[in-house]
């Protein structure tokens, strides 16, 4: 099956138009305001248009960046990422960083917990043996997004090893 080429838009920029692409848009999932207005733009709405149609949705809470940030630290939390990574595509998404850290703080108690649960999923429940398996589990949660505390903590580096 071949995917349809989306159409130009009749008259970019008529503002009920935008309006109707970005709910359309924001039908399928929460989207950021920057990334949204992106997307518009790249259908070739005028970006005039988009703006005032993004503020709009924006006034009525139909977009709002703290929720979308909350819900993609949620749902890459429960995927085993960590909050560095999860900051890193807040970000690219075009989300403040205020707005970020926020969402990032309010699961603060529970990364280290996660980080070290993520660890034991892949590496399984027994200590690394030696310095090397402890420095390849430790570049593996690095790699997640964990930052060096909750590695540490993850992986145990205050334990002897060869």
């Amino acid at each position: 099956m071949r995917r349809r080429k989306p159409e130009l838009p009749a008259d970019p920029a008529d503002p009920q138009a935008v309006r109707l692409a970005a709910l359309r848009l924001l039908n399928r999932r929460d989207h950021a305001m920057a990334e949204l207005s992106a997307r518009l733009t790249g259908a070739g709405f005028a970006p005039a248009a988009v703006t005032a149609a993004v503020a709009a949705l924006a006034g009525e809470r139909l977009v709002d960046d703290g929720r979308y940030a909350e819900h993609f630290v949620a749902y890459h939390a429960a995927r085993g990422h960590g909050p560095v990574l999860i900051a890193h595509r807040l970000r690219e998404a075009g989300v403040a960083r205020g707005v970020i850290a926020t969402a990032v703080a309010e699961r603060e108690p529970a990364w280290r917990r996660r980080c070290g649960e993520v660890r034991r999923r892949r590496f399984g429940a027994s200590p690394p043996a030696n310095w090397k398996e402890r420095a390849r589990q430790a570049r593996f949660l690095t790699q997640r997004g964990f930052n060096a505390d909750q590695v540490r903590a993850a992986v145990g580096s205050d334990q002897d090893g060869e």
